[in-house]
């Protein structure tokens, strides 16, 4: 990609007015957004964010590059298009737990196993806000909202492990109100080669306001929030007391001081611990007494299917020619209605 002058991220800021209510989580992602771009070192006439509906999708319109506001769930195809149509370009998916696991889940699991070279954020507040407040696919059961009056009996979508399950070579996980920690995983994901997955906890202060609050709240966070890093032990706790174990089945909870406890030392691997292990890690909770794991799951680089479409098209060519689209038209047989 072509590289440019030292950007700031005034320069990635638009005209238009940010139009989230006060508080909301989306301003965070934002923000941190608009820090990550510059150090990429492409031009902004490069980048293109490709949104759907929903109140993360308003993403494209603040920021100052090129943008589309789709229809409900298409971003994943029409952003597949772009890249496939122009490989030079870094494209970005903005979606909401709504807009990309609802009407837009088939599109995003494609896209994830095709593995072409998108970076997907998808901003999930467990609710659907812009239409002001109904049960969304990863409400929790039993939630009790505007079109669930009595409680969802729905059992919700775990976003991270559908992207491990669909082949995403990239897959992380990250929430608002830690700034740092988002801004690492938004520049990691953006830099891989390869479908990049980011599933951000972001509140929505009106409609599902605290959903998160064990794993943000000062008092609680340490408790509750298990930050995984490459090649470090999954340490947690009010005082890093905490770790984790694997008994052959399952994950427990066991003093971090290995030398008196005397089980083996669990180190997480960004790169390749496998399927099995990956999703046991996606499916821990707070909820069932068990840390909720933030940071990558996955980063592994396999083959890119824009690369490999484009060797195929050159290949084509070499063998062929370049083609005559009036000739594909009008040659041989022509069905006409009489």
């Amino acid at each position: 990609m072509e590289k440019t002058t030292k950007l700031t991220k005034e320069d990635f800021t638009s005209d238009q007015e940010t139009r989230w209510c006060p508080g909301c989580g989306d301003y965070s992602i934002l923000a941190q957004m608009k820090k990550v771009l510059p150090n990429l070192g492409i031009s902004r006439e490069n980048i293109v964010f490709v949104s759907g509906i929903g109140c993360s999708s308003r993403f494209p319109y603040y920021l100052e590059t090129y943008g589309i506001h789709g229809i409900h769930g298409r971003a994943p195809v029409i952003a597949s298009g772009i890249k496939l149509s122009r490989p030079d370009l870094k494209v970005f998916v903005i979606t909401g737990d709504g807009d990309g696991l609802s009407i837009g889940g088939n599109h995003l699991i494609h896209l994830f196993r095709r593995n072409i070279d998108i970076t997907i954020i998808l901003f999930n507040n467990q609710i659907y806000g812009l239409t002001k407040g109904q049960y969304s696919p990863t409400s929790e059961k039993g939630k009790i909202t505007k079109s669930s009056p009595y409680g969802s009996l729905e059992n919700p979508f775990n976003p991270v492990q559908m992207a491990l399950a669909s082949g995403a070579t990239f897959v992380a996980r990250s929430i608002d109100r830690d700034p740092k920690h988002l801004a690492a995983t938004l520049d990691r994901a953006a830099r891989h080669k390869g479908t990049a997955f980011v599933e951000v906890y972001q509140n929505c202060n009106i409609f599902n306001d605290g959903a998160f609050i064990a794993l943000t709240d000062a008092k609680q966070k340490k408790s509750h929030l298990l930050k995984m890093e490459h090649d470090k032990p999954f340490i947690f706790g009010e005082n890093n007391e905490n770790m984790l174990t694997w008994t052959g089945q399952k994950f427990s909870v066991i003093s971090s001081d290995a030398s008196e406890n005397g089980h083996e030392i669990l180190k997480h691997n960004e790169n390749g611990s496998g399927p099995a292990m990956e999703f046991m890690l996606a499916s821990l909770s707070h909820v069932d007494h068990l840390p909720t794991p933030i940071g990558i799951f996955r980063s592994i680089e396999i083959d890119t299917y824009d690369e490999m479409l484009t060797k195929q098209i050159e290949h084509a060519k070499k063998e062929k020619g370049d083609g005559d689209l009036k000739k594909l038209f009008t040659g041989g047989y022509t069905w006409m209605n009489n």
